[in-house]
């Protein structure tokens, strides 16, 4: 212990992140997979953005908070996937301590950021199904400012809380993360100080905020189905629904996955699952959203239209 109390915190000055495989080949073929993907997120959620911004029939605050999904998409994606792009193409891979927990801390901020809008986007099908006559006083711009700012300071609060931690860590060696990127699990697997209780914090935090945003988003739809079910048009049932679909996709494919990572027991999946499965929340869902939301929603589809009428006839 001795030995140890004498080390500072800049003995390991960086780590090797090991990535998803060793093969070559199969290296060169998940680079090329995954930078399609990447580039597809970026194009897809910036595209989205700008048809909310130019589309004077998408400025409602459903919409203002898909755009905000979509930045957070493109933030979500961009603290993890430039650098595991480049760990297919070098033999070791290495990011420097503070790389790291910056990395860490980016990637927990948007990931915070989308459980809020998801939760603050049930809450807006919530109000406009259950109660429109009331909806423009509710979901008034000041509300929507107000719950974006919840949205940025839980992000805020819960990266500052992990990047504290992991810079309060001591690391005497080794530096090897077996994973794509800094992820919190296996740098505390690496730490050579007892980070029990602060790991024990963190933890509850992260999953005080997804229990309490899965609340609100189970809530919401219990009583949206139940006025879907009161209303006795057909016609109005299939546009409640159609409204609601595609939020509902992106809510399953979004906390099926951290479900899956951080709330089943570590004994039921291996190392190689953990890799797969955040590279589907982190790198494949951030794609997704912008697809399935222009893909099933009539509103975004008939705006795309409309400007590429405009431009094609400009």
């Amino acid at each position: 212990m001795d030995f140890l109390g004498n080390r500072n915190y800049t003995a390991v000055t960086e780590f090797i992140l090991l990535g998803l495989t060793d093969d070559p080949v199969l290296r060169i073929i998940l680079f090329l997979i995954i930078l399609c993907i990447y580039l597809v997120t970026i194009s897809g959620n910036l595209s989205t953005i700008t048809l909310i911004r130019v589309s004077s029939q998408l400025h409602h605050p459903m919409y203002f908070f898909l755009s905000q999904l979509a930045f957070a998409d493109i933030g979500y994606s961009s603290s993890v996937t430039p650098n595991m792009l480049v760990n297919f193409l070098v033999e070791k891979n290495t990011i420097s301590y503070l790389g790291c927990g910056i990395q860490l801390g980016s990637a927990v901020f948007f990931g915070t950021i989308e459980c809020f809008l998801l939760a603050a986007m049930a809450y807006d099908r919530f109000v406009a199904i259950c109660n429109p006559l009331l909806y423009s006083n509710k979901m008034s711009t000041q509300v929507c400012v107000q719950l974006l700012v919840v949205a940025y300071t839980g992000g805020l609060f819960n990266a500052s809380s992990f990047t504290i931690t992991f810079f309060s860590l001591f690391f005497c060696g080794p530096n090897e993360v077996n994973h794509f990127f800094c992820d919190f699990t296996p740098l505390i697997e690496l730490s050579c100080s007892d980070a029990s209780i602060p790991a024990l914090v963190d933890s509850f935090i992260a999953g005080s905020i997804i229990a309490v945003t899965v609340f609100i988003i189970a809530v919401s739809y219990v009583y949206i189905l139940m006025t879907i079910l009161k209303m006795r048009s057909t016609e109005g049932r299939q546009k409640a629904f159609s409204t609601c679909t595609s939020h509902l996709t992106a809510v399953t494919l979004f906390y099926g996955t951290i479900t899956f990572i951080y709330v089943m027991p570590k004994s039921n999946y291996s190392t190689d699952q953990n890799k797969v499965v955040s590279v589907f929340y982190m790198v494949v869902i951030p794609m997704l959203n912008p697809l399935i939301y222009s893909l099933r929603n009539n509103e975004i589809k008939e705006a795309l239209k409309r400007q590429l009428a405009r431009k094609l006839f400009s």
